[in-house]
């Protein structure tokens, strides 16, 4: 294959993930006003190939000041920050239960190998977007009967769900999206009767106060751009 060929190759899902991440640190240092994050962000999701990919970073650095490109080459670089979540040990809980009420497993916490929780009558909610895990692929086995059991992951985590479910669910939205590398890998599976089990990616907190900070700030400079005008 001719380096002419390499632009049209097919981006993958990470490919665009990766892409989607630098244009959230360029709005949150301001590189970015909201209109235009959103603009490049669809144009993110909408690329097929490296080709249509690579143009939307181009005028962007990076933390150094080397300019962020699209990386044609299928050799995806280490995900940042992995490495130091797989702890080893043993997990910080291991299961939960809720009947007629709630439970939750959020914040700092350690994922452990194998999570089992059961909601009966009630929900429950595992948040693994700023946990440690004590493996490369754990797994969370929920049971959900009248009852329901979401589950959070950060973005470039892989996910799987097995779980079988009868006259309720397992939400398979986010299955079939690549990991990043070194990112771990959790299954989901168990039983659902009259109930169901949710997967979602969300953002962390921190990136979310970074996205509103940088709104904020865009609203301070309109602000000050009018004044400057009257």
């Amino acid at each position: 294959m001719t380096d002419d060929a390499v632009p049209d190759l097919r981006a993958s899902d990470a490919d665009r993930e990766k892409v989607a991440d630098i244009l959230r640190d360029a709005l949150a240092e301001g590189r970015l006003d909201m209109t235009e994050f959103e603009e490049r962000l669809d144009a993110t999701y909408r690329a097929r190939t490296y080709g249509e990919l690579a143009p939307i970073t181009r005028d962007l650095p990076a933390p150094g000041v080397t300019a962020p490109v699209v990386s044609l080459s299928k050799e995806p670089a280490a995900g940042p920050g992995w490495s130091g979540r797989i702890v080893g040990g043993a997990g910080s809980s291991t299961w939960a239960v809720a009947v007629m009420s709630g439970f939750q497993r959020k914040g700092r916490w350690t994922m452990p190998r194998r999570f089992t929780c059961f909601a009966f009558w009630g929900g429950g909610e595992i948040d693994l977007r700023e946990a440690d895990f004590t493996e490369r692929e754990v797994e969370i086995n929920a049971v959900a009967i009248m009852g329901g059991v979401e589950v959070i992951v950060p973005f470039g985590v892989e996910v799987v769900v097995r779980g079988i479910g009868v006259m309720g669910g397992f939400d398979h939205r986010e299955e079939g999206v690549p990991g990043e590398p070194g990112a771990p890998r959790v299954i989901v599976t168990g039983f659902a009767f009259w109930g169901g089990v949710g997967v979602q990616r969300k953002l962390t907190r921190a990136e979310k106060q970074r996205i509103r900070e940088a709104r904020r700030q865009e609203k301070l400079e309109r602000r000050a751009d009018c004044r400057e005008l009257d």
